[in-house]
């Protein structure tokens, strides 16, 4: 009986020498030579092991958030009735075209005319970015998110972050998401 149970554990340790061979152990290279001659070596198993280890890439934030980032620079600057810079001040239309244009994205220096750019949004579906029409299209801002709106309202106030309540509840006219900015 002895003599069966060597060769049986002597045939299992050469099955396993021999897949050793043909199969290395996770995570070491093995060197295998094709049929040209080259040599190719393999290293899955470490490859695969870190890219679970590794962190993706940190991803950029979407269009919308850095606008209001951008915008929320200019809290404090005053509001000027057709003013379109920080040096002389804003008005709505004026601070909500300065936002974008830093980004590449063109609007006209009118509310109005900002209504008939990008798509509606309903309120209920509002990302941060997007473009907020009160009075009937006559004044914008730019929805910060959590139901506040950030804009230059009229002559005495400043670039400041309001809550959609009182009089931007009651004058809430439409939203428009603009291209790149969802």
């Amino acid at each position: 009986m002895r003599p069966l149970r060597s060769l049986i554990l002597l045939l299992v340790l050469a099955m396993a020498l021999l897949v050793a061979l043909i199969r290395p152990l996770p995570g070491h290279a093995t060197e295998t030579v094709t049929a040209t001659g080259k040599k190719q070596i393999w290293k899955f198993s470490r490859l695969l092991r870190q890219q679970r280890t590794t962190t993706p890439p940190p991803t950029r934030p979407p269009l919308g958030v850095r606008a209001v980032k951008y915008a929320r620079r200019f809290i404090g600057v005053p509001y000027a009735w057709g003013g379109s810079s920080p040096r002389t001040g804003f008005d709505c239309s004026g601070f909500v075209r300065y936002v974008y244009q830093h980004f590449g994205i063109s609007l006209p220096h009118s509310s109005y005319g900002d209504l008939s750019h990008g798509r509606r949004v309903l309120r209920k579906y509002l990302k941060p970015g997007d473009l907020l029409f009160f009075n009937g299209g006559g004044h914008v801002g730019i929805y910060v998110g959590r139901n506040r709106v950030i804009d230059a309202l009229h002559t005495g106030t400043v670039i400041h972050v309001s809550t959609m309540s009182d009089w931007y509840s009651s004058a809430y006219y439409s939203a428009r998401r603009l291209p790149h900015a969802s």
